[in-house]
């Protein structure tokens, strides 16, 4: 029962770790302004951004406006999980087409997915699709690679004695690449989670689809400064919820793997 015990502890001590961190940053934040070291019409005060994030959770249009910029995420997301793990694991599992598409791969994954907007916007207008494409094409390589290296990890032992005891090609993916290459992918989704965030805002920033990303701009060109902070306070909490929730997958996923297991033991 020891165990148990010091783990709740551990967890405990960390949450109010969190929280105090949290508290002091928000005291700072409101000192900043309170002592005049920066004009409140540029570093608003704490309580005025608090008090717009409670009238604008009483606004049905910010709850449509959070669904928009979340539909976008939950599409591109899972639409370049989809194609980065099928194409992921072919190109892992063929070592003719790594080494054929590694300079392939290396050129086209460090091109900026802000760089291709007006391409999106010549393909959609303003449209969804227009933010779909930044989202797939950025939130793909974060999968695409990672699940490539996971593939080509498997032990060549492992793989020939499967091969020695007739395993079937499916029976190998079922029970000796999909085991090994599991901890890249879900490594691979959680950053593609993040990164589909910042696109989606980003995509809305500057293209003008409806969304958090697009009130922000408009609070911007108001000179609504606590519109604005508040806004980007929500997209911070955001993408804090987000990285929980598939920190929380991850672990529950891989409870079985030994870098869960080591976390755990810490």
């Amino acid at each position: 029962m020891r165990v148990p015990s010091t783990r709740r502890l551990r967890a405990l001590r960390k949450a109010l770790l969190g929280v105090a961190g949290l508290a002091g940053f928000l005291v700072v934040w409101q000192l900043i302004p309170t002592l005049g070291l920066i004009n409140s019409q540029y570093l608003p005060y704490v309580t005025d951004v608090s008090a717009r994030l409670f009238e604008e959770s009483l606004d049905l249009a910010f709850w449509r406006r959070l669904g928009s910029t979340m539909t976008s995420w939950a599409i591109g997301l899972t639409v370049a999980t989809i194609a980065a793990v099928v194409l992921g694991t072919i190109v892992g599992l063929v070592p003719f087409l790594r080494r054929a598409t590694h300079t392939m791969v290396e050129f086209l994954r460090p091109i900026p997915s802000v760089a291709l907007i007006p391409l999106a916007v010549l393909m959609f207008g303003i449209q969804m699709q227009a933010a779909l494409v930044i989202i797939i094409y950025a939130s793909f390589w974060q999968v695409f690679v990672q699940v490539i290296y996971g593939v080509a990890d498997v032990d060549a032992v492992a793989r020939d004695t499967a091969r020695s005891f007739g395993l079937t090609r499916r029976e190998q993916l079922t029970h000796l690449v999909l085991p090994t290459a599991l901890p890249y992918l879900m490594t691979g989704l959680r950053l593609a989670a993040a990164v589909a965030l910042i696109l989606a805002i980003t995509a809305e920033m500057v293209i003008g689809n409806p969304g958090l990303g697009r009130s922000i701009e408009l609070s911007r060109s108001a000179g609504d400064s606590v519109g604005l902070y508040a806004f980007v306070v929500v997209t911070g909490l955001l993408g804090l919820a987000v990285n929980l929730v598939f920190r929380f997958v991850e672990r529950r996923t891989l409870s079985w793997h030994q870098s869960v297991r080591g976390e755990e033991a810490l």
